[in-house]
């Protein structure tokens, strides 16, 4: 019985936004008109409902608001929201509750009623600072709106809060990507997403791409970046993950540490592991808001769910473990898989041997060197299963 002792989370995805930006390969929707939040609040709660009995007996230690652009839903429409997930299921006191906001939506009444109804953090999508930057990647919000967003949220009484930096862009030099990490900084946030663009498939950048630094160019600017980030107190406890002592995302850390998590929502996807069986499921919401408003309505089926295939499960652990600059504890691989550490085998001697990874008594992790060669890592595990 592996699923009460696993940490359970809850992801609320709501996908409208203003407009897609070219670089988003999310399951958003532009906006046009009126939102129907009265109606999707009733179709999230109604997802929730059904889906329940998966988690019977057990408590939501962490929910994350996640978009699109959840901020532009009413202070009033979340609150319903949170009251009904409260009414329906076990919900920690202590729960780390996050939500998306864009400064383009950002106002400072909204960001109060926020804090009132029982937000604790926000996770605001800076990108960068520069107007040219941002027009590039065909951002809606300008530099000063990222900056008044940030101050939005202290004033609003959010001591926990994320802001998301984006390296890599289009003409983005050195002394451009160091003053959208100074500026930033400077913000006193307690946790930053720094990370690079990436031209995704079904995106208008992959199909027109861009032109981007060239590849010494962007390494350079990441390492410049984590020295800058090291030196005011923000430390690396993931890929792109960087924050001040004590203010970790809880809910991240919960996917990378193999825990489980429900999903509500158009495209929501979720992984919850059986209570008797320790059978893992993955499941995943219509992706069309429409469609699963309608659905919700007339009590039809919201998505599939599929069994995670036993022979999967290892790698799939590894591939979000190995993600952590502290990588995963020994005692989570068998509590979390159901499986032996020597499932690993051979691969993870010959890549202690070759000082890519590294084991303590307690922990498996990349080492250092090997943090930077993470994809041949997983490969290695992939090409030789485990």
């Amino acid at each position: 019985m592996l699923a009460p002792s696993i940490p359970l989370s809850l992801y609320i995805h709501i996908p409208w936004c203003i407009r897609k930006c070219p670089y988003c390969d999310f399951n958003s929707h532009e906006k046009s008109g009126a939102l129907p939040e009265k109606a999707y609040v009733d179709a999230l709660l109604f997802d929730l409902e059904t889906q329940k009995k998966a988690i019977e007996g057990r408590t939501i230690e962490t929910l994350f608001i996640g978009g699109g652009t959840p901020s532009l839903f009413s202070p009033d429409s979340l609150e319903a929201l949170l009251q009904g997930i409260r009414s329906r299921v076990s919900v920690a006191d202590a729960a780390e509750i996050t939500l998306e906001a864009n400064p383009g939506t950002a106002e400072s009444g909204r960001f109060s009623r926020y804090r009132e109804i029982g937000l604790t953090r926000l996770s605001i999508g800076i990108q960068s600072f520069d107007p040219g930057l941002l027009t590039k990647i065909g951002r809606i919000h300008d530099g000063q709106e990222a900056i008044a967003a940030a101050e939005m949220a202290k004033a609003a009484g959010f001591s926990e809060f994320n802001l998301d930096l984006m390296f890599g862009l289009p003409g983005q030099t050195e002394a451009l990507a160091l003053n959208d990490i100074q500026t930033a900084i400077g913000l006193n946030p307690t946790h930053l997403s720094f990370y690079q663009l990436t031209l995704e498939p079904n995106t208008v950048f992959h199909k027109y791409p861009p032109i981007l630094p060239h590849e010494e160019d962007t390494w350079s600017i990441q390492e410049l970046g984590q020295s800058r980030l090291r030196q005011a107190g923000f430390l690396q406890y993931e890929v792109s993950a960087y924050a001040q002592e004590g203010s970790r995302c809880r809910h991240n850390l919960n996917y990378w540490q193999f825990g489980d998590y429900l999903g509500i929502g158009a495209g929501a996807h979720g992984k919850i592991t059986a209570s008797e069986t320790g059978v893992i499921v993955r499941t995943q919401r219509l992706k069309q808001p429409l469609s699963y408003m309608k659905a919700a309505q007339e009590e039809a089926p919201l998505g599939d769910a599929s069994q995670v295939a036993p022979e999967e499960i290892p790698f799939e652990f590894l591939m979000n473990g190995l993600r952590l600059r502290e990588g995963f504890e020994i005692s989570h691989f068998k509590a979390r898989t159901g499986f032996e550490m020597d499932t690993l085998e051979p691969t993870l001697s010959t890549l202690v041997n070759d000082r890519l990874i590294e084991r303590t008594p307690t922990h498996i992790r990349c080492s250092e060197h090997g943090f930077n060669f993470l994809d041949s890592i997983l490969e290695h595990f992939l090409s030789r299963p485990c």
